[in-house]
């Protein structure tokens, strides 16, 4: 199967910037001026802040209001009488509401709001433990981030499931001629990454799925790496779940979001218990709200949902189809520039379209941890490690990797600057 294949189309109309045209419109940031942090020197150099894959940086607009939400509106959500606690319920379902046109969901009630990807994940993996059966088989892919991979191991453990894995190969890609041999009669959940945060490849999630329905199966997706940086829509990716982060978007950290069809939801049992999430409470029983507040136990990050809604507006200021083609652009400048240092090991597909904003690399001669600590003393920031991916980078045959990861006030000068920087941690190294 080739790249083409795989890989999400450019924006109609405009063509990814081949990294030859210093001055094209794509090369340059967008909306730089909008992120406070970003006017930082580090060490007397500017910031060059290329970790967006950890987190994203905020714009004012989004800390403004995390802010004007404390002095303004601070009460707790729903059941409130007095004018604060309606005002701070409004924002935080109007995040909800928000999320839900953002996703092209139909109903705000199939948006849990949860405490970020890690979160949701796991209430999907505890949640769906009470209709498993010893026996029955749980797919994930190799390229799975812990999040996506050790709730189901556990359940697993727990529940006598069977485990099962699609490999990936050596360009990067998940190995789609083994789906139909690893998808069986007792396959019950199918959970992948959107966007693999090592790889950068961007899965084929709608076709994956659909083989995944044959089967009757349910289709988890991790999609943490790739909201706010594609066109993403739980129906066109054929998802029966789909989890993501605020602050990997733009927004406050510790926010994050479980988006799925209502009968899913439903059928979830609720990780947590106790607060809003009830409806009647005995001595010696109790039962549950309607989904979403049922799975929504104690008091929620009612700041962070008030600022998220700004975050989501300035992405549809720029637009998803700007910043989609601007990380194209980004993809195809960076491993040319990179490539060019020679005995980089670059991983994933080569192809710009086929990957997310983001490129992991190894050099042999120098760690990656020494790497990310060099490159931060020119003003470079970037991850190092494992990034949560171990079984991964064993298939990779590396202990660790640098990754680059981009966002729309990045440019081809910050990826000059990781360039340069690379050249200076292995010029201390003296290579």
């Amino acid at each position: 199967m080739e790249f083409r294949d795989l890989a999400l189309p450019a924006p109609a109309g405009i063509k990814p910037c081949d990294g030859q045209n210093g001055d094209c419109s794509h090369c340059g940031p967008l909306f730089r001026d909008r992120f406070p942090v970003l006017g930082r020197n580090l060490g007397g150099r500017p910031l060059v802040y290329l970790d967006n894959g950890a987190t994203a940086q905020k714009p004012e607009a989004v800390i403004a209001a995390e802010a004007r939400y404390y002095r303004e509106n601070n009460a707790n959500v729903h059941r409130g009488m007095h004018t604060l606690a309606s005002e701070a319920t409004d924002l935080y379902e109007g995040c909800r509401s928000r999320v839900a046109r953002f996703l092209g969901v139909a109903r705000p009630e199939q948006v849990v709001i949860t405490r970020g990807t890690t979160s949701a994940l796991n209430m999907v993996a505890r949640g769906l433990a009470h209709r498993l059966r010893p026996g029955d088989e749980i797919l994930v892919t190799e390229m799975e981030h812990h999040a996506n991979l050790v709730p189901w191991i556990r359940v697993a453990k727990n529940e006598g499931l069977i485990l099962r894995h699609l490999p990936v190969t050596d360009g990067g890609l998940l190995d789609l001629d083994r789906l139909g041999e690893l998808l069986t009669s007792r396959t019950r959940v199918v959970a992948l990454t959107h966007v693999s945060n090592v790889l950068g490849t961007i899965n084929p999630v709608a076709e994956i799925a659909a083989a995944a329905h044959r089967r009757g199966a349910l289709v988890v997706v991790d999609a943490a790496q790739s909201v706010g940086h594609l066109p993403v829509s739980l129906d066109a990716l054929g998802a029966d779940l789909l989890a993501f982060s605020a602050h990997k978007t733009y927004g406050p950290m510790g926010l994050g979001f479980l988006v799925g069809k209502p009968e899913v939801l439903e059928d979830l049992d609720p990780l947590e218990s106790g607060g809003e999430m009830i409806e009647t409470v005995t001595m010696d029983d109790a039962t549950w709200a309607e989904v979403p507040h049922r799975l929504e136990a104690g008091t929620p990050n009612v700041g962070a949902a008030a600022a998220f809604t700004h975050a989501l507006d300035l992405i549809d200021e720029v637009t998803i189809e700007r910043l989609r083609t601007h990380e194209i652009s980004l993809n195809a400048y960076a491993w040319e520039r990179l490539s060019d240092l020679g005995s980089l090991k670059l991983f994933g597909p080569e192809d710009p379209v086929a990957r997310g904003g983001l490129i992991s690399f190894h050099d042999p001669s120098v760690h990656s941890h020494d790497m990310a600590q060099l490159l931060d003393a020119r003003g470079v920031a970037v991850r190092a490690g494992h990034h949560c991916a171990q079984p991964l980078h064993r298939r990779l045959g590396v202990n660790a990797t640098t990754r680059a990861s981009f966002a729309m006030y990045n440019s081809h000068d910050d990826i000059d600057a990781l360039v340069d920087a690379i050249s200076y941690a292995r010029s201390v190294f003296a290579i």
